[in-house]
Order: C-alpha cells, then structure tokens, then sequence
C-alpha cells in the first residue's frame, strides 16, 4: 500500500494558497471519519451542523470502519477521489504526508494552543499536515474489591507492590494482571509502557536500541506479571475486567462504558501507570485531522479543521463521546 501512496507524489502540485479563498470553492465538501457507531454519529453530526450553520455550506459526511478505513483511503487516493478533509489515527499522518498526498497547512494554523507531544505527529520534514483532534492516554484499572478481599487497602504506586499483589490475587478463575496477547496495534503500547517507564527508548533519533538494558528490564518486568494473571485480546482482557475477574488492567476511556453495563465492580480506581525504576509513564495516541492536497476546497475543508479542532469542540466531542479519550 505504500506504493501506492507514494506513486502519488508526481501529482500536480498545489497551487492554491490554503489562506486565501480557492477559486473552485463551493459551498459543499466532504469528509471522512471512523466514529461509525449509532451514538457517535450522532455528535459528529451535530458538531458538523453548526458547523454548516455557521459557515452556510454542506458537508458531506462518510464514515468508515478501523477494521478497513485505512485501506479505503488508500483506494481514495489512489483513484483521485479522496475526501476533502479526513481522520487520521497518530501513527498514520506520516505515511500518508510522506507520500505527498495531504496539504501543507503550516502558514496558516498556530500550534502553540496544542500539547507539545500532540504535535509531533502533525509534522513532516519542514511542514504540518494535520491538527489534533482529540488525544487519548492509557489508566491503570484497579479492582479494589478484589484488592481489599486480598488484604491491600490501597492501589499500588510502584511496579514491585503491583506484581507483589497480583501474586496474592491471581487464583481460580481471578487473576492478577491483564496480558496482551498478540493483538496487532495493541501489545506494543503495552510493552512501550514499560520500557519507558523503566527509563529505556528503543529509538534515540539515529539508532535502534533493542537490547539496552532499559529496554530488556522492561520486557522483562511485563513478561514477570504474565505468571500472575492471563494473557488474550484487548477486548477479551476488557471484558475479564468489567465482570470483575481481573485485579489490574492497563486500558483506555472505552472500557468505562463496559463497566457500566455488566455493573459487576463497586469499588474500581483510575490511576497513573506505577513507578518503576523511573516515573510511571503512559502510551498516548489520537485522532488527526487533514486536508486532500488535491482538494478543491482547500479554504473551506481548513476551516473545518479548524473548527472540528477548537478546544471547545474537542471538549464537547469528548464529553458526548466517552471512549474519545480522556
């Protein structure tokens, strides 16, 4: 698929300013994004309404699914008819700006207002290719009925008190700590967890660094917790938790919403990753937004971005929309 993306870059080039109105701007664009659910579409809407209200357009609303939005991108462009503005996750925006596809937008947006760290996906070389929309983080899930029916009256603040109480916990059916399997997309925001957390980089800007000693101890401290709990998918492990069978387990916002509807746990704490040799820290991810270079509604589909990215519409969005993130 890469090919693909990158027999892309010969095409004509942009020639219109993203600041200043397109000739061929009409008054109707589209846009692209993966929030499918009944629920979910129902906020996009609405924010895309005023939106619509507010600028006196139409926009043309297409949703797509994770298990193959991606490909359908590829296929958009590909065939010359990608939308005008489009999701991106994190970890996409500089596959699809290297292949010379998305629109520079960096004369014309002020990224001081976003997080430092959320803005390193935006940027290519010396451009910016998207805004963010919203990011999200992981929390540690803590159990604390089955915490207290084991004695420990507290979460765990280091990683040394959370193995030694998942060793006490996992029995029977009940088990310690949640395990990622081989669960694409997923495990390596795990194991990155702990590697950071352990001090390690597994890249430092030049070389690849696999087998520093950060990096092996934070293998290894996750491979530890594995004797004490169990080890299946994402959704399989989320489940485990919210019927209250699991003691720890490192997800996101999304599974709030799972708790809830099985309503097995009355007491459940939300805290940072434990310190380990270092500080505790989280995997951080998101969703992006940006612009088709081949659009002819470049002035209009920015001012989408724009809008879609204003604090109080990302706070509105998430607020409606749980599993947004934190």
């Amino acid at each position: 698929m890469n090919k693909i993306l990158i027999g892309l870059i010969g095409a004509s080039s942009f020639l219109v300013s993203c600041g200043e109105k397109n000739k061929s701007d009409s008054k109707k664009i589209t846009f692209w994004h993966f929030w499918s659910e009944p629920y979910q579409r129902t906020v996009v809407d609405s924010l895309v309404k005023e939106f619509e209200k507010q600028e006196k357009v139409e926009v043309e609303i297409t949703e797509l699914s994770w298990g193959d939005g991606k490909v359908k991108l590829l296929a958009a462009f590909n065939s010359n008819t990608a939308p005008d503005v489009l999701e991106l996750g994190s970890d996409w925006v500089s596959q699809f700006s290297s292949a010379g596809v998305l629109s520079d937008i960096s004369h014309h947006v002020e990224m001081s207002k976003y997080l430092d760290f959320a803005q390193e996906p935006c940027r290519w070389e010396n451009g910016i290719y998207a805004l963010p929309w919203i990011v999200d983080t992981r929390v540690l899930f803590v159990n604390m009925d089955l915490l207290k029916a084991n004695g420990f009256e507290n979460p765990p603040t280091t990683y040394a008190e959370m193995l030694e109480m998942s060793k006490v916990i996992n029995k029977g059916d009940i088990y310690g700590f949640g395990i990622n399997g081989s669960d694409k997309h997923r495990l390596y925001k795990k194991v990155l967890s702990f590697i950071w957390s352990e001090g390690g980089n597994i890249y430092d800007g030049k070389n690849f660094q696999f087998d520093s000693p950060q990096v092996i101890a934070g293998v290894q401290k996750y491979k530890d917790l594995a004797q004490y709990g169990i080890v299946d998918t994402q959704k399989e492990l989320d489940n485990y938790f919210a019927k209250g069978r699991l003691a720890f387990w490192i997800s996101g916002s999304w599974l709030l919403k799972n708790v809830d509807e099985f309503a097995k746990i009355k007491d459940m704490r939300l805290v940072r990753i434990p310190d380990f040799s270092n500080n505790g820290v989280s995997f951080a991810g998101g969703e992006y937004l940006s612009i088709s270079k081949k659009s002819e509604n470049q002035g209009l589909a920015l001012k989408l971005v724009k809008f879609l990215t204003d604090g109080k519409n990302s706070v509105e969005f998430c607020r409606n929309i749980p599993e947004a993130g934190f």
